[in-house]
C-alpha cells in the first residue's frame, strides 16, 4: 500500500515541520530577549536624562550663590584673588616616596627569596 519512498517523504516532512517549529520558537525567545534589553536601554537613557536634569538644577549659579551665603559662617569661604591662580608649571612635583625596607619573603620570577626590598627592586 505505502511505498518506501512515501514513508521516507512523510518522515522528511515531519522532520522539516519539527525543525521549523523549533527554529520559530528559538527566534521568538531571542526576540523577547532583545525587547527586554531594549527596555533596559530605554530605562537607563531615561535615568541618565533625569540625572543630567538634576545636575543642571543643582549647579545653577543662583542656587550655589544662595547656598554660599547661607553657609558662609560654616564654610569660611573667601573671594579668590587673581594671584592665587597659577599654571601647571608653578605647581611643585610630588616627591617620590621610597617603599619601606622589608625582611618578608618576596616572590621574584617564580622563586622565593629572603632578600630585602629596596626602592622596589630585590637586593642580591
Amino acid at each position: 500500500m505505502f511505498r518506501t519512498t512515501d514513508i521516507v517523504l512523510i518522515a522528511v516532512m515531519v522532520s522539516a515541520a519539527a525543525f521549523t517549529y523549533k527554529t520559530k520558537h528559538e527566534a521568538e525567545n531571542r526576540l523577547d530577549t532583545i525587547r527586554k534589553i531594549q527596555a533596559q536601554i530605554r530605562y537607563e537613557e531615561d535615568t541618565i536624562d533625569l540625572l543630567n536634569a538634576d545636575w543642571s538644577l543643582l549647579t545653577q549659579p543662583a542656587r550655589l550663590q544662595k547656598l554660599t551665603e547661607t553657609f558662609q559662617e560654616d564654610l569660611k569661604l573667601q573671594v579668590t584673588q587673581p594671584q592665587q591662580i597659577v599654571g601647571f608649571g608653578d605647581i611643585p612635583e610630588k616627591p617620590v616616596e621610597l617603599p619601606e625596607v622589608s625582611d618578608e619573603k618576596v616572590v621574584s620570577n617564580g622563586r622565593q627569596t629572603k632578600d630585602k626590598v629596596v626602592t622596589g627592586s630585590i637586593a642580591r
